[in-house]
């Protein structure tokens, strides 16, 4: 089945420099953005001020990004200018007490053609401005011109959908608008944990240590342990052969006096790909419970270097976080400089969404280019069927796509696995037995 069409408008390369003072002769100041697109979310970015105007001063870095499916975007463009930047001095007012101490000084309007992503070229690429532009009062002593770079290019990515939530071991559809096609079977399932320590006991001799291990399985029984542990979900391509896992290979437990996942000691899972009649390890996602903002999850996706190369360390993609009320998008962007504090969409400064801390020039940069996937993530007592887009070029087999599936699978879930330990957890999610422990 073909890819769906996407467009990404970036924005970067911002600047600002004054004449006839300005940056040269006050103090520093500090200078940001708000980038809004018509029908979108509101993205932030800050801006340095550039000595005597040299471009070559200019950060040549992305640092908003919007995702817009195809038939999205083309309604845009019917629209006047579509994209306003607004240009602040001072410093953001806190999202939460409100203050701040920020003076508009411009406001910049672009509009958006639909032929800028119509054509061939580099992935269908089109800059569209690219340069100096004046800002607020152009008579005053003092104008104020903005660099920027704002691009469209196309993006099509492969999208896949879950038929249900992933305990209850669905099936995996890709899909182009109306068209669905079966490509995935998920398997939900526990490792007996207490079944392998009977089987690695089983060799001990019948005489103290055996009692002692018996005495231990009564206190286990007397005083249960909470926690979320040997929880795996395996994909399956449709000829029943396994293409990826995500294996709970940490429990997520409550630090002490609480009743959460701290990030101190938080949950973990592998997910893995298959290798030579083994798995082998392809990413390492953690989870927990925000201390400060307790309604939200927090998490780190690293991707792990090959065992056979030494020398590499593993790299992290996303570090950020998500409601647990209402929910989000977990996604891996490695666009160029992209910031630690993206949102779901791309924009930046809210704190949920990309945050990667790769460098350019790394082996995983080396692999993973541009946007890369996201998945939605749904809140806590919500039906989640996760929706997972994948970026056409990281995708050259099945096991690729099916390995962002199983990390699909395991973001989701991880958002049961850090619910609170006074709330008890749905069926699908329960040992036998385990009714009463949460």
């Amino acid at each position: 089945m073909d890819p769906c069409p996407y467009v990404r408008i970036l924005v970067g390369s911002l600047g600002l420099k004054f004449s006839g003072g300005g940056a040269g002769t006050t103090p520093p100041s500090t200078y940001y953005c708000k980038i809004k697109l018509k029908n979108d979310l509101t993205q932030f970015a800050d801006i340095s001020s550039i000595a005597d105007g040299d471009v070559n001063q200019v950060n040549d870095q992305v640092q908003a990004c919007f995702n817009l499916k195809k038939s999205e975007f083309d309604k845009l463009v019917d629209k006047s200018n579509v994209l306003k930047i607004e240009v602040y001095s001072g410093r953001r007012s806190n999202p939460i007490c409100g203050f701040g101490s920020s003076k508009l000084l411009g406001v910049v309007t672009v509009g958006l053609d639909s032929e800028a992503v119509s054509g061939g070229g580099n992935r269908g690429c089109s800059v569209v401005r690219n340069g100096w532009v004046g800002i607020g009062d152009r008579s005053s002593k003092n104008p104020v011109q903005l660099h920027l770079s704002i691009r469209v290019e196309r993006d099509p990515r492969f999208v896949f959908e879950f038929d249900g939530e992933p305990e209850c071991s669905p099936q995996v559809f890709q899909v182009n608008g109306n068209l669905r096609q079966a490509v995935f079977t998920c398997k939900f399932s526990f490792r007996n944990n207490r079944d392998q320590k009977l089987r690695s006991d089983s060799s001990l001799s019948e005489t103290k240590n055996s009692k002692i291990w018996l005495r231990s399985m009564r206190n286990d029984k007397e005083k249960p342990v909470k926690e979320r542990k040997g929880w795996s979900i395996t994909i399956h391509d449709l000829s029943g052969s396994p293409v990826a896992m995500a294996s709970m290979v940490t429990p997520f437990v409550p630090s002490n006096g609480t009743d959460s996942v701290c990030s101190s000691n938080p949950g973990a899972w592998l997910i893995l790909r298959p290798g030579h009649s083994t798995w082998k390890p392809w990413g390492r996602l953690e989870a927990w419970r925000e201390s400060k903002g307790k309604d939200h999850l927090g998490y780190r996706f690293e991707l792990l270097p090959d065992a056979a190369v030494s020398g590499l360390d593993p790299v992290t993609l996303s570090n950020s976080t998500i409601s647990s009320k209402t929910g989000g998008k977990f996604t891996i962007d490695m666009s160029n400089g992209s910031s630690p504090n993206s949102t779901p969409n791309g924009s930046f400064g809210s704190g949920s969404g990309s945050g990667s801390d790769f460098e350019i020039g790394s082996w995983a940069h080396l692999m993973y280019q541009g946007f890369v996937m996201s998945s939605s993530v749904g809140g806590g007592g919500r039906c989640s069927k996760p929706e997972v887009e994948v970026g056409v070029q990281h995708v050259t087999c099945t096991e690729d796509a099916a390995a962002f599936v199983a990390l699909a699978a395991a973001m989701d879930l991880s958002m049961d696995a850090c619910q609170p330990f006074s709330r008890k957890l749905r069926k699908e999610l329960r040992h036998d037995g385990e009714e009463s422990i949460f």
